[in-house]
């Protein structure tokens, strides 16, 4: 099936907010699939090739920036805020849902990693199906993954960027991916080069491996996942079993609460499903999940 592109924008409490949105030559408005990335990271680090696997399935996708982060405004830059992620993936779905070129009213949540527990927190009983990659479903648990050590550098910065921002200063930041035992949020064996490798060439000229430090004290205490057993719509966890970033054992535990919840265990790590051989079969899955609970009409 032929799909084509559009560059298209919302504003998120006054912000513009820059996104794909990506049209398949159906015979009717297709359902569409609101999309984001995760921790720091933005569309062009691979969402584009999951977006072109669902158009050509038939499936419409909408594939946006957060506010501070990509091609969407918002400054200072760098800033990652749960509460303004959650506002903007609200803004995404209401444009969405204000497209007569898609079926408004079979909207779709597709996250990963960070987004996947985003699309936890804000789906509501409009929203048909609801697809996650290896998600971010407890803070506490993501935060065991990090050397004690680590914790420790990492909020002390996070404080004084805290501080900062109340004096209107410019942002403490910290690594976000790096060697192990350096002052990263991500630095597992895995992190550094899994991460790096998602970013296009065309892009490592303006990408920043930094992120403010505040977003530290937010994610200990984000647990999107105890909100799983409130979803009413189909939901399919794809679940890294040697995660390294959102640990696998925290997620199944919340993932087996869902009232309708189907889970697919891949053996790769956390990084590893954006591309090669896994990319297929993940993709693959997410469309037959798709495929059965809201299918192209």
């Amino acid at each position: 099936m032929t799909t084509h592109r559009l560059d298209v924008e919302f504003h998120s409490d006054g912000t513009r907010c820059r996104a794909w949105l990506y049209l398949p030559d159906n015979a009717k408005p297709a359902p569409v699939i609101v999309m984001a990335h995760g921790l720091g990271s933005v569309r062009t680090m691979r969402l584009d090739a999951y977006a072109e696997r669902f158009s050509t399935a038939g499936y419409a996708c909408l594939v946006f920036d957060y506010r501070h982060f990509g091609d969407s405004d918002g400054e200072p830059r760098q800033v990652v805020d749960v509460n303004k992620q959650l506002q903007d993936w609200k803004a995404a779905i209401v444009f969405a849902r204000g497209r007569s070129d898609v079926d408004a009213g079979r909207v779709i949540l597709w996250g990963t990693s960070f987004s996947g527990g985003h699309v936890i927190a804000v789906a509501d009983h409009t929203v048909k199906a609801v697809v996650v990659q290896c998600p971010f479903t407890s803070g506490l648990a993501s935060s065991f993954a990090v050397a004690p050590v680590t914790s420790i550098r990492i909020s002390i910065a996070a404080l004084r960027d805290v501080i900062g921002s109340w004096l209107g200063t410019a942002p403490v930041t910290v690594a976000l991916v790096g060697k192990p035992g350096s002052m990263a949020l991500m630095s597992a064996p895995d992190c550094e080069s899994g991460y790096l490798r998602l970013i296009p060439d065309e892009e490592r000229g303006r990408f920043r491996n930094a992120v403010a430090a505040r977003i530290a004290l937010q994610l200990f205490f984000y647990a999107p996942g105890k909100r799983v057993a409130h979803l009413d719509c189909p939901v399919l966890f794809c679940v890294c079993a040697s995660d390294t970033v959102a640990p696998s054992g925290a997620t199944l535990r919340h993932a087996r609460r869902a009232r309708k919840g189907e889970i697919r265990i891949y053996q790769e790590g956390h990084f590893d499903i954006y591309t090669g051989e896994a990319f297929e079969r993940v993709t693959g899955d997410q469309i037959g999940f798709l495929s059965r609970t809201v299918p192209v009409i």
